[in-house]
């Protein structure tokens, strides 16, 4: 009997993959463990193994191709064993793709049928109906002031995803200008092509990951009413503890010390550790702490799992590994999710201040700086210190200005206390 394989899910918000490359043709022996094709998330690239013996009969995603999680991509049978229409509702699905650390959570295993094909207009749902919603577009839909029951789903069986709600939320954007009178756009300017722009080389589409990182942080300015606090650091120290571990063999950096407090400083506060969908507040006592990390498609930003319980040996050594894996692409999508606050570190490029959008699904972002060599008040006199400035991107609707405030003025404390950093690494 022939096999259906389907999209896997390899990330708990993950809804749909690109199926970049076919590694089987049709006709070609498939045997347990082998790679039948390589699939492309927001975040990263992998690999998908089939757990069925036999031949590959048909594809029915090509390369290329953008399928939701679950969806139809092929069938494994015996050589000159007929196709399928369409899979059994109760079949198990015959790829996945590896398993992730266990640092993240499992991602879902669970049989699964292809959804149907959607249609090309699909209405919204009608008032009193149950509507079918993923996590994500939920929490996007209830942060704008989103009506679902007004949203269409091109998800599987018509399920309202997170694109679903970006699109209407960008068209309740775009409605007040485009309500234009017939006097008024009579005497506006016609647009300018895009060829007509003297300068401008032909526009090339923006990556799947860069599209990805727009939609959300959009989602985020919008609905987020940022506010950010800023305070100057004196890690004069802190370089010089470095610079003494460095000539012992010790390979801690600037942004291990930085995370380290981050991670403590948050345990101290958790409402600054929290969410919120614009009515009810989501307290998080985990510090699950993103690491930005430029990648040559983008940005991402891998995940450390209870960091504030973490000697800051074990954090330098789980950040580099996550950073390492996220630039060579291998890294897990659910070592991608679940961030409860998010540091961003420019410092090795020389800037002096920046300020950071927030993630979606956090209160708050840190944006950290260079050291610059600064001339301050030291005791009577004026002295050369390294100043680091630190600045916060809040959510107002959690975080005042007094708890910002709070929260930077505790991280500073903890930047500054080096005799703690000491007996932490000498306990490590």
């Amino acid at each position: 009997m022939a096999t259906p394989i389907l999209m896997p899910k390899p990330g708990q918000m993950t809804e749909e993959c690109v199926l970049t490359l076919w590694r089987k043709e049709v006709g070609d022996p498939v045997h347990k463990g082998d790679v039948l094709f390589e699939i492309e998330t927001d975040k990263s690239t992998m690999e998908v193994e089939t757990f069925e013996e036999g031949v590959l009969l048909a594809k029915v995603v090509a390369d290329g191709d953008t399928a939701p999680v679950n969806a139809l991509c092929g069938w494994i049978g015996e050589a000159g064993e007929a196709v399928p229409e369409a899979p059994p509702a109760a079949e198990t699905p015959a790829a996945a793709v590896p398993a992730p650390s266990e640092e993240g959570p499992a991602p879902s295993t669970a049989p699964f049928a292809p959804a149907a094909p959607a249609p090309a207009a699909p209405a919204p749902a009608a008032k009193g109906r149950r509507v079918k919603i993923s996590p994500r577009a939920s929490r996007l839909a209830a942060g704008a002031g989103i009506d679902p029951l007004t949203v269409a789903g091109s998800g599987p069986e018509g399920r309202i995803v997170e694109r679903d709600v970006q699109a209407a939320i960008e068209a309740q954007t775009a409605a007040p200008s485009s309500a234009v009178g017939p006097a008024a756009a009579a005497t506006s300017p016609a647009p300018i092509p895009v060829a007509a722009v003297d300068g401008e080389d032909q526009p090339r589409p923006l990556s799947r990951m860069r599209r990805t990182i727009a939609a959300r942080l959009t989602s985020s300015w919008q609905t987020a009413p940022h506010f950010t606090v800023t305070v100057a650091v004196d890690v004069t120290r802190v370089l010089a503890l470095r610079a003494e571990l460095k000539e012992q063999g010790g390979n801690l950096t600037v942004t291990d010390f930085v995370l380290s407090a981050t991670a403590q400083t948050l345990a101290e506060f958790p409402d600054v550790n929290s969410r919120t969908d614009g009515e009810l507040l989501f307290p998080r006592r985990r510090v699950h702490l993103g690491v930005a990390v430029s990648v040559p498609s983008g940005l991402v930003v891998p995940v450390v799992r209870d960091a504030d319980r973490l000697p800051i040996t074990e954090l330098h050594d789980r950040v580099a590994a996550l950073a390492a894996a996220a630039r060579e692409g291998s890294i897990s999508p659910d070592d991608l999710s679940g961030s409860t606050f998010t540091v961003s570190n420019l410092g090795m490029f020389g800037v002096e201040e920046f300020s950071a959008i927030i993630n979606p699904g956090e209160a708050a972002i840190l944006a950290v700086s260079s050291a610059v060599a600064t001339p301050v008040a030291v005791d009577e006199g004026i002295g050369v210190r390294q100043i680091m400035k630190l600045t916060l991107s809040a959510d107002h609707r959690i975080v005042d200005g007094e708890m910002g405030a709070r929260f930077l003025n505790a991280l500073r404390r903890r930047l500054e206390d080096i005799r703690s950093f000491r007996e932490e690494i000498a306990l490590s």
